[in-house]
């Protein structure tokens, strides 16, 4: 399973649940990069789709352990449910929002991280790939600045699991 994430230099992905900057071209990535694949967001992060409505061109999944009907989406009350619908399709990302991410992040293998190098007032915030001994960044896909803004939209993957070590006897 793959996830995407836009975070600002502190590792900051939202507030009162939305962006406080989004530029456009992780916008452009982010459709790109879901276009046909099963996305698994929270309910926050489905207020803040456009018009509250399902993602056009995607199979929208919403992880709530509510079990709250929402037109458009289906529902998955644990990650554990989300990860077995997750099986019956090609391609499937975890779109967020924070709790979201912390509940899939161990069912994932691929990240496509947008760092934003700006740091606004974040109340929700993703886990620093880059301090976890678990992922490492792979590639830089794209960058560029947009209205005075750098931006880098990197891979991470996760290592695989060194079978010689103790943790695995």
């Amino acid at each position: 399973m793959e996830l995407i994430v836009a975070v600002y230099d502190d590792w900051g992905i939202g507030k009162d649940g939305t962006q406080p900057i989004a530029l456009s071209a992780d916008r452009k990535f982010f459709r790109e990069a879901t276009r046909g694949a099963m996305v698994i967001a929270g309910r926050r992060t489905i207020e803040d789709f456009p018009g509250k409505k399902p993602l056009p061109g995607r199979v929208n999944v919403a992880l709530s352990r509510s079990g709250v009907e929402i037109p458009g989406f289906t529902t998955c009350a644990s990650p554990e449910e989300a990860m077995e619908l997750a099986k019956t399709v090609r391609r499937a990302m975890v779109i967020g929002g924070g709790s979201i991410y912390r509940q899939m992040l161990p069912y994932c293998d691929t990240a496509y991280v947008t760092r934003v190098h700006v740091t606004p007032d974040s109340d929700t915030f993703f886990p620093n790939l880059d301090e976890d001994e678990q992922w490492s960044q792979t590639e830089v896909l794209q960058s560029g600045e947009e209205n005075g803004i750098r931006y880098e939209m990197l891979l991470y993957k996760r290592r695989e699991a060194d079978p010689h070590s103790s943790e695995n006897r």
